[in-house]
C-alpha cells in the first residue's frame, strides 16, 4: 500500500518528464546530462557570457521558489461559504503562492481566463517577503500584520517586487489552457519591469497588447508635471498561434456604416481604401475606370492586391468606382462576411468601460454607502476582457482578487449572455487597520469584504435579472499546514511521540478536512461531487463518482471492504485510500490490498 507523501505537484520531476520525452537519451537515473543535451542541441547553444537578459538580486531563488513543492492544504469552511453543495465557483484565503503551488495538480491546463490586479509597488503596497523554508509559517506571520509595505528607501525596492511577482506568474502559466490569456493590471512604477518578466515566463511571441484604461476622468492640478489618468493591462497568451479573440459585441452604429448602393445581392458594404505602403513593384500597375479614367496608386504607394488578383475581384463585382465609375478603386467589404466581432483598439476609455470612481461607488452602493477601497476596477473593465477572451463555460482565475470585482464581472456577465462560467478567487486575509471604515464595520480582513461583495453582488444581480439558476454561490477554502502529522520524533521523549503518532491526524481537523486534503493532493478539482456512503456506523466518500474512493475511519473492517467495490468507476481507474493507522497489523493491510485487487482496484494507498 503505497503512503501518500502530502506534497503539491513537483514542478521540477515534471519538467524532468518533458524533457526525457523529447531528448530520452539525455536523462539518466532521473539526473540531466547537460553535455549530452548541448551536443543534441548543436549550434543554437548561447556560449558568451554577454548575451540579452533581464536579471536582479534574488532571481535564481525566486526561480526555485516557483518549482518548490508545497506541504500545505486547503481547509473547507462551509459557515462562510454560499450555497455549498450546488455552487462551481471557489473563494480561497491564503498566501497566493502557496495556493497556486497546491492548484497546480487540479488545475494544471484548465484556466482559461486569468485577471490579476497585483501590488502597483507604489510605496506603500502590501509587498510581502516569501520564506523559502517554510512559506505556511511566514503566511502566518504576515497575516498578525497590519501592514508591511514596500518603501521606495528600502534599497531592494523593484528587487522584491520582482520576487514576489516571479514564482506567481510562473505557476500561474502552467494553469492556463493552451489558447488560454493572463491579464495584468499596473502602472508607470513596474511596468517595464512587469513586460519583461513576462516575455521571459510567457515569451515574447506570445506577448498580446498593452492596453491602456483611462480611469480617470477629472485632472489633479496639484501635480507638478503631468495628471496621469490611466493605468496599464498587459495581455499574454500561452500560446498566440491557439489563442482565438472573440471581438467586441458589434453595435448598430458600426453596421449602420454599410450600405448597399447598388443593390448587391450579397447585401450591405463598405468599401475600403485599395492602396498600401510602402510600394511594392507588382503591386504598381494602371487601373482604367469604367469612365475611362486611367489611374495609379500615389508615389511610394501601391495596390494592396497584385494585377491578377484585382482582376478576379472586378469579375466577383467587389471593386467599387464610385456612383459615377471616376473615383480611384475601392474594395468593397460585405457586412456578411465580417465576423461577428469587432476588433478591439488598446486605448479604453472610461466612457466605454467605466472608471475608478464609478467602480466606487458602484461599492458604495452595495456597502450601505461605504466602499472600503480606494481604487476598484471597474465591473465593466474586466467584462470587457471576459467578453474578448472567454468562452460560456471557461474557468476564471484572480488570485489577487481585492474587492472581488472579477467575481461580481462573471456573475453580472453569465447573468447576461446565459453563460456558465465559474470563478476562483484567492486572497491573502490581510487585515485591515484598527481605525478604517472597514474595521469598524465589522470586517478584519479584505477577504471578509470580498466574500461579503460576493453575496451582496449575487443576490442584487438575480434580483434584477430574475435568472433564478444562476450560480451566485461559492465554496470558501483557507490555507493551512497539512492535517497530517510529519514523522518528527522527539528523542528526549520518544515514547510520547509514538503515543502521539497513534493517531497521524492532527488534532481539531475534520474528516473533511482531511478528504479534500487527499482530493487536492491527488489532482481532483476542489468542486468534484462528493457522496457519502454509510456503511452500519461509518462512512465512506465516493469522490467523482468513482474515480477516488475515501474511507477515514479508524477501523476498517470486511463490511466497508466488500462495499468499496460496488462503487468503482466504469470509466476510470479508481483510487482507494484509506487512513494508515487504521490497520492494527500489516497483515491486515495486506489482506485489503489483496481483496480490492481481485475486484480490479490496483491503486490503494494511506495517508
Amino acid at each position: 500500500m503505497q503512503k501518500m507523501d502530502g506534497k503539491s505537484m513537483d514542478l521540477t520531476k515534471e519538467n524532468i518528464e518533458a524533457l526525457k520525452k523529447l531528448f530520452p537519451e539525455v536523462v539518466t537515473e532521473g539526473k540531466i546530462d547537460f553535455e549530452k543535451l548541448k551536443v543534441i542541441l548543436g549550434e543554437n547553444i548561447e556560449k558568451s557570457n554577454e548575451r540579452y537578459e533581464f536579471t536582479w538580486n534574488g532571481k535564481t531563488a525566486a526561480m526555485k521558489l516557483a518549482q518548490t513543492p508545497s506541504m500545505g492544504t486547503l481547509r473547507p469552511d462551509r459557515e462562510s461559504s454560499k450555497n455549498w453543495d450546488s455552487t462551481d465557483n471557489l473563494y480561497i484565503e491564503g498566501d497566493n503562492l502557496e495556493v497556486l503551488k497546491l492548484l497546480q495538480k487540479s488545475y494544471f491546463g484548465k484556466i482559461k481566463m486569468i485577471y490579476i490586479d497585483p501590488p502597483y509597488n507604489t510605496g506603500n503596497d502590501f509587498v510581502y517577503k516569501d520564506d523559502f523554508r517554510d512559506n505556511i509559517k511566514n503566511y502566518k506571520e504576515i497575516t498578525k500584520q497590519t501592514t508591511k509595505a514596500n518603501p521606495e528607501t528600502s534599497g531592494r525596492y523593484h528587487t522584491d517586487w520582482l520576487n514576489m511577482m516571479y514564482p506567481r506568474l510562473k505557476l500561474a502559466r502552467n494553469l492556463l489552457t493552451e489558447d488560454g490569456v493572463i491579464f495584468i493590471s499596473i502602472d508607470d512604477n513596474e511596468v517595464a519591469n512587469l513586460k519583461k518578466i513576462c516575455d521571459e515566463i510567457f515569451g515574447e511571441e506570445n506577448f498580446i497588447a498593452n492596453i491602456i484604461w483611462e480611469r480617470s476622468f477629472s485632472p489633479v492640478n496639484l501635480k507638478k508635471h503631468f495628471s496621469i489618468n490611466h493605468d496599464y493591462i498587459i495581455c499574454y497568451s500561452k500560446n498566440i498561434d491557439l489563442t482565438i479573440c472573440n471581438g467586441l459585441k458589434r453595435t448598430d452604429e458600426a453596421d449602420n456604416r454599410y450600405r448597399n448602393p447598388d443593390n448587391d445581392s450579397r447585401g450591405p458594404w463598405m468599401s475600403d481604401n485599395l492602396t498600401v505602403g510602402p510600394a511594392i513593384p507588382e503591386k504598381v500597375y494602371e487601373i482604367t475606370t469604367p469612365s475611362g479614367r486611367k489611374v495609379l496608386p500615389p508615389n511610394g504607394y501601391c495596390w494592396r492586391l497584385t494585377k491578377e488578383r484585382f482582376e478576379e475581384f472586378l469579375a466577383d463585382n467587389r471593386i467599387w468606382f464610385g456612383e459615377d465609375g471616376n473615383n480611384v478603386p475601392r474594395i468593397k467589404r460585405f457586412l456578411s462576411e465580417v465576423k461577428e466581432g469587432i476588433t478591439p483598439m488598446t486605448i479604453w476609455k472610461y466612457t466605454d468601460v467605466g472608471h475608478s470612481q464609478e467602480a466606487k461607488q458602484k461599492l458604495k452602493d452595495l456597502f450601505d454607502g461605504k466602499a472600503y477601497f480606494d481604487y476598484p476596477k471597474s465591473i465593466e473593465l474586466i467584462k470587457r476582457l471576459l467578453v474578448l477572451y472567454s468562452n460560456s463555460d471557461s474557468l476564471i482565475l484572480d488570485f489577487f482578487s481585492g474587492s472581488a470585482t472579477t467575481a461580481h464581472a462573471v456573475m453580472q456577465l453569465n447573468a447576461e449572455d446565459g453563460g456558465n462560467r465559474k470563478f476562483i478567487m484567492v486572497q491573502l486575509p490581510e487585515p485591515t487597520p484598527e481605525n478604517s471604515e472597514a474595521y469598524k464595520a465589522g470586517y478584519k480582513n479584505i477577504c471578509e469584504i470580498g466574500k461579503e461583495r460576493i453575496r451582496r453582488a449575487g443576490e442584487k444581480i438575480k434580483a434584477e435579472t430574475g435568472k433564478e439558476d444562476l450560480d451566485i454561490g461559492f465554496k470558501v477554502f483557507k490555507l493551512d499546514e497539512s492535517n497530517i502529522k510529519t514523522w518528527d520524533p522527539d528523542y528526549d521523549n520518544l515514547k510520547a511521540t509514538l503515543e502521539d503518532m497513534a493517531n497521524n491526524i492532527k488534532e481539531g481537523r475534520t474528516k473533511e478536512d482531511v478528504l479534500f486534503e487527499i482530493i487536492l493532493k491527488l489532482g481532483l478539482e476542489l468542486n468534484v461531487p462528493i457522496d457519502e456512503i454509510k456503511v452500519n456506523d461509518k462512512v465512506i466518500y465516493n469522490v467523482g463518482k468513482g474515480a477516488l474512493i475515501v474511507c477515514l475511519e479508524d477501523d476498517i473492517t470486511e463490511d466497508i471492504l466488500n462495499e468499496i467495490p460496488k462503487h468503482k468507476s466504469e470509466f476510470m481507474e479508481t483510487r482507494v485510500v484509506f487512513k494508515d493507522n487504521a490497520f492494527k497489523k500489516d497483515a491486515d493491510k495486506l489482506n485489503a490490498v489483496q481483496n480490492l485487487k481481485q475486484h480490479g482496484i490496483l491503486d490503494v494507498r494511506s495517508v
